[in-house]
C-alpha cells in the first residue's frame, strides 16, 4: 500500500470510531435524560424503566435533538418544565455522558 492508501485506511478508521463514540455517548445522555425526566414525573419501578426506553427511542424520529427535546417538553411542560430547561438539562447530562467514556 502506498502512503495515501494508508492514510485514506487511518482517516476512515478514525471517523467510524469517532462516529460509534458519539454514538455511545448520545444514547448515555438520551438515557439520563429518561432518569431526570421520569424523576420529575413520579415514575417508579417498570412505569419507570419503561419512560427511559421510550425516551431513548424518541431520539431515533429525526435527525438532530428536536425529536427528544419535543418528547421531553411535551411530557413536562405540565410540570412547569419549559424547552429551555429541557435544552439545559440535555446539554448538562451531554457533558456528563462525554466523561463516563473519556
Amino acid at each position: 500500500m502506498n502512503s495515501f492508501e494508508d492514510r485514506k485506511k487511518i482517516f476512515e478508521n478514525k471517523f467510524a470510531h469517532d462516529e460509534e463514540l458519539k454514538f455511545k455517548v448520545n444514547s448515555k445522555r438520551n438515557k439520563y435524560l429518561g432518569e431526570w425526566a421520569s424523576e420529575v414525573l413520579g415514575k417508579k419501578d417498570e412505569e419507570k424503566d419503561q419512560y427511559i426506553l421510550e425516551v431513548i427511542k424518541s431520539d431515533f424520529s429525526e435527525p438532530g435533538d428536536e425529536d427528544i427535546i419535543k418528547k421531553l417538553y411535551q411530557d413536562l411542560k405540565d410540570k412547569n418544565i419549559s424547552e429551555k430547561d429541557v435544552r439545559e438539562k440535555l446539554n448538562e447530562l451531554l457533558q456528563v455522558a462525554k466523561k463516563d467514556f473519556l
